[in-house]
């Protein structure tokens, strides 16, 4: 019996590396040069070379072995990471106009997929996060088996690409060290940067711990809110009602004219209005942001400081008034689930979306219309306080002017509101978002028809049920930069209303303007001093 010495090796096949290495390289390329703000989006983004890009694809190409197995996890590591840091950059800036922190935005995402489940119902938000989720494990599938094949066997496509990176890299390192434009090495720049901004943000937690435990504020409601005694105290925050809705061009001409609609028509049932700016802590969403600041005195800017201030002493507006013998109640139509955060504020009542009666079809994400809200404060709040010999203090969250700004909701006769069905006509009225969206002049122009059904709503409902009431109504904070544009000022109009003249000049003495438009030239103040200068006009002349 004889044998062969000699093995006889079969050619290797250069097609599968090749296509193997082009996949690697692009997916490696994307991630590396994938913006990570919308404006930068674009063709030249992708028109510079990286040095990190040849360099991984090497290291793929060259450590064999089991090594090469680590070596292609860690490579896996670092493009996903980077392909998942950017788009979430993209999504951050896009809705709140900085950059994604792990550190604290971390349960956006949950919050992010109440409200898609509430706009598009839940089984097909369940349907399309699996198919995301099939999607992102056939890339990363994909992935990993193109980095193994490139270079798994010996081929003259191997070496080719061996080759070509090894150039690459080489004329990257060197324009790098000439100067030359068009190269980049900004990789680790941006990771260190993501990591130093998490560090900072402990940092900062740190410091907001020292300053709940440096104390509770000491207040109380003895003695407290002697100047409105007698009165209800409605806090209103109106939806995405931020500055730019009142000066920016495309929408001035028809907020102010409204604005100076809503004044006339409070002033001929004898109220009197001052107005000025305030910088919200949030923009584009996550209005509980500003709920917290302005009812706790506090600068609440991310989601740790308001988890935080939601177990602290820190008395919140609404508990004080409480304690000073007003009924303190809550009107959150956009409330659908249990709130635990309810707590922290101390209100004697809750009226969350489900309590207020409403019969009629949402407005896609919204759960009814502003006017039905404030028709159902009255009747289920307002009234029962009243009969019990009682004021109450509110707070009020009006949701019309919410994204997706469809469809927009119109005035009606308050007679005729009932149990709000008389509103499914609007509700089942216009075009879904999908269509909406597809036009951006289309989704300003709803925007500010909805900003302006929420003013004229409020306009009506103050002079019909105004009397012996003090309003405090103020943006949550400005809309996404779709609505206002780049570097936005984040101020946002607070208005005070009542039918004392002298308590209104108190407020003007503090800097507001008279009636209901802000200066243009007037201070922006931060938020969170709002609270103590309430306290201040609400007690002492």
């Amino acid at each position: 019996m004889t044998s062969n010495c000699f093995a006889v090796r079969r050619p290797v096949s250069s097609v599968k590396p090749l296509l193997a290495g082009l996949v690697v390289s692009v997916f490696v390329l994307i991630a590396i040069r994938l913006p990570d703000h919308p404006d930068a989006l674009g063709l030249d983004a992708f028109l510079r070379l990286p040095l990190e890009w040849p360099l991984l694809c090497l290291m793929l190409l060259l450590v064999p072995g089991r090594m090469g197995r680590v070596v292609r996890a860690i490579v896996a590591v670092v493009v996903f990471l980077l392909l998942a840091l950017k788009i979430a950059d993209l999504g951050t800036q896009t809705a709140f106009q900085r950059p994604f922190n792990p550190y604290l935005d971390s349960r956006l995402m949950g919050d992010g997929w109440n409200v898609l489940s509430g706009s598009i119902g839940a089984g097909t938000a369940f349907i399309l996060g699996c198919v995301v989720l099939f999607g992102v494990a056939l890339v990363i599938w994909l992935f990993w088996r193109s980095a193994r094949e490139m270079a798994a066997t010996e081929s003259r496509a191997r070496r080719l690409l061996i080759g070509a990176f090894a150039v690459l890299a080489a004329f990257a390192g060197a324009s790098l060290a000439m100067g030359l434009p068009r190269t980049d090495a900004g990789v680790v720049r941006y990771l260190v940067a993501r990591i130093d901004l998490v560090i900072r943000s402990a940092v900062d937690m740190q410091a907001f711990e020292k300053v709940l435990d440096g104390g509770v504020e000491p207040l109380s409601g003895d003695g407290l809110f002697g100047r409105v005694r007698g009165r209800d105290i409605v806090v209103i925050f109106v939806e995405s009602y931020g500055r730019s809705a009142i000066e920016d061009p495309r929408y001035a001409p028809l907020i102010q004219s409204r604005l100076a609609a809503v004044e006339k028509a409070i002033g001929d049932a004898g109220l009197f209005s001052a107005s000025t700016w305030v910088t919200s802590p949030t923009v584009g969403g996550l209005s509980w942001l500003a709920h917290g600041t302005l009812m706790s005195g506090l600068w609440i800017d991310n989601q740790a400081r308001y988890d935080r201030l939601m177990m602290s002493r820190q008395p919140s507006l609404n508990r004080l008034f409480s304690e000073a013998g007003w009924q303190s109640v809550a009107i959150m139509p956009a409330i659908t689930m249990a709130w635990p955060e309810a707590a922290y504020y101390g209100y004697d009542r809750v009226l969350a979306a489900a309590d207020l009666g409403y019969r009629g079809k949402p407005f896609n994400w919204i759960t009814m219309p502003d006017q039905y809200t404030l028709a159902a404060f009255e009747r289920l709040a307002r009234q029962p306080a009243r009969a019990a010999g009682k004021n109450v203090m509110a707070e009020i969250a009006l949701i019309s002017s919410h994204a997706p700004w469809t469809p927009v909701a119109r005035l009606i006769d308050w007679d005729a509101i009932g149990d709000g069905t008389v509103f499914d006509a609007q509700a089942t009225s216009g075009d879904p978002p999908s269509v909406v969206w597809a036009d951006p002049e289309r989704v300003r122009r709803q925007y500010i028809e909805t900003i302006d059904y929420s003013l004229q709503t409020l306009g009506s409902y103050m002079a019909r049920f105004g009397s012996d009431t003090v309003f405090v109504i103020l943006g949550d904070h400005q809309p996404a930069s779709i609505v206002t544009g780049p570097n936005a000022s984040r101020a946002v109009p607070v208005h005070v209303i009542s039918g004392d003249a002298d308590f209104i000049r108190g407020f003007e003495a503090e800097g507001f303007a008279a009636g209901m438009t802000p200066r243009l030239d007037g201070v922006e103040r931060p938020m969170k001093d709002i609270r103590p200068l309430l306290i201040k006009r609400f007690t002492r002349d």
